[in-house]
């Protein structure tokens, strides 16, 4: 019997994954896997290098969760260095491009995994390729940037984007002894919450010594004679800088896709059905972060570049290829980050989202504690959270606050996947001793003036 041959474009949390999932369910005999990763790791956090730029993090190889060597002894063909050019899809065949020979050839499959992932936002603007400006996409990004570091001629950082990549790559700078400017275009800081609750963000970053300029539109690079880095130059101002960290964001990288004429959604994603599929093709799957998923709470798709959906992707898709079943509902929009010592986190929609999809909805946002008040290091929370109007059912939650505010989004998480009420929710049996909680809960207080709310709109 001839084995069926499985080709993986992307060497990354879904790509390997899929591989390595497939492989636990069949054997070389019966499924030949050749995998494709065009740069110089595997199977690597690309969330930690914020950490290991910071210093928390001592090795860059602390990152990496399985080596091509580790993939290779379980029977996987994995070509390193080597990028996927091209997809023939009524071929059933890629062209690879070996990255270190410049050899091209082509190499046929019966089964294809699109594990692309994404790439930063970089725009088209003067002196971004300059030296001394660094996006934090992968590994070798990371070792460039803390080489910079090293090098740079004052201690001046500049950090275009205020998202979580430019909140966390602030504080790392600032461990670095760099005095940190964050050119935001938004209205405040951290876009994926709503500006109330950016302003505590931005706020807590000024206390930390961080300068947060919000509507600062990026025109242009300024260099000096050598070429490197000297300042950044907005709509009105202009801030001097001895390196700048580029975290403007990432976009799905379907370039191949699109070549192949797949099916893309509107955020420029690849489109798959709840099995991973790509939509129109029984033999092609994708995931990761070139994919768009179903927000649940909103009913549309979106694009969500996290290694925990990514590595969720590879386990449904790898499932899926070696004979067995799985799928993927969705998600509900979960993320968390930090600066310095303040958690951010956020679940389901924002008020923009929700008016977006036409939902109306009250909100409550209330101020409380991570531990009960009396309890040496209690710290402030405040928690924000949307309800249906007339329903009360969740529609999002959004905290910022210290002393292990962030993970109790997770709660929230919960009860958005189970399409809770906020009345509902009032009855949750959480856990409590004063270490870890008052005897309310954060986010039952903030159900509970949700469930207010929610009652005074529909007695208006």
């Amino acid at each position: 019997m001839t084995a069926e041959r499985l080709v993986v474009i992307g060497g990354d949390a879904a790509g390997m994954s899929a591989a390595s999932q497939a492989r636990r369910l069949k054997g070389p005999e019966e499924l030949s896997i050749v995998a494709f990763e065009r740069g110089h790791f595997t199977s690597y956090s690309a969330c930690g290098i914020p950490y290991w730029v910071s210093g928390d993090v001592a090795e860059r190889d602390a990152l990496i969760a399985r080596s091509p060597e580790e993939h290779r002894a379980r029977a996987i063909d994995l070509r390193m260095r080597t990028e996927v050019t091209e997809i023939d899809v009524a071929g059933q065949r890629v062209r690879a491009l070996d990255r270190e020979s410049g050899e091209t050839y082509w190499t046929g499959f019966d089964k294809l995994v699109i594990a692309t992932g994404a790439r930063p936002v970089r725009p088209a603007l003067p002196g971004m390729d300059a030296a001394g400006v660094h996006g934090v996409q992968t590994l070798d990004d990371g070792q460039a940037l803390l080489d910079s570091l090293d090098r740079a001629p004052g201690r001046r950082a500049v950090v275009v984007g205020a998202g979580y990549i430019g909140v966390e790559m602030a504080e790392a700078l600032l461990k670095h002894g760099f005095q940190v400017t964050v050119l935001n275009r938004g209205e405040q800081p951290m876009a994926t919450l709503d500006p109330d609750m950016g302003r505590l963000v931005h706020d807590a970053m000024d206390g930390l010594g961080i300068t947060t300029v919000n509507r600062a539109e990026v025109t242009k690079i300024l260099t000096g004679a050598d070429g490197r880095v000297t300042a950044v130059a907005t709509n009105d101002a202009t801030h001097p800088a001895d390196v700048v960290v580029l975290g403007i964001g990432v976009e799905p990288e379907t370039t191949l896709a699109r070549a192949a004429d797949l099916a893309v959604g509107p955020h420029g994603g690849l489109l798959t059905d709840l099995s991973m599929r790509v939509v129109g093709h029984d033999n092609i799957w994708a995931g990761g972060d070139c994919v768009e998923v179903l927000d649940l709470v909103a009913g549309r798709t979106r694009h969500i570049a996290l290694g925990t959906h990514a590595n969720k992707h590879g386990q449904i898709i790898g499932a899926n290829v070696g004979g067995g079943y799985g799928t993927f509902p969705g998600v509900v929009g979960t993320a968390v980050s930090k600066v310095c010592d303040l958690e951010i986190a956020r679940t389901g929609l924002r008020e923009k989202d929700a008016r977006a999809v036409g939902l109306r909805f009250v909100t409550a946002t209330i101020e409380s504690t991570g531990r009960a008040g009396y309890f040496p290091g209690a710290r402030s929370m405040t928690v924000k959270m949307l309800a249906e109007y007339r329903t009360g059912r969740l529609l999002g939650v959004q905290i910022v606050g210290r002393d292990g505010a962030a993970k109790r989004v997770d709660i929230a998480a919960v009860a958005l996947t189970a399409g809770m009420t906020v009345e509902q929710m009032t009855a949750l049996d959480l856990g409590y001793a004063p270490p870890f909680s008052p005897v309310w809960d954060p986010i039952l207080v903030a159900a509970r003036k949700a469930v207010t709310a929610v009652r005074r709109a529909s007695t208006a």
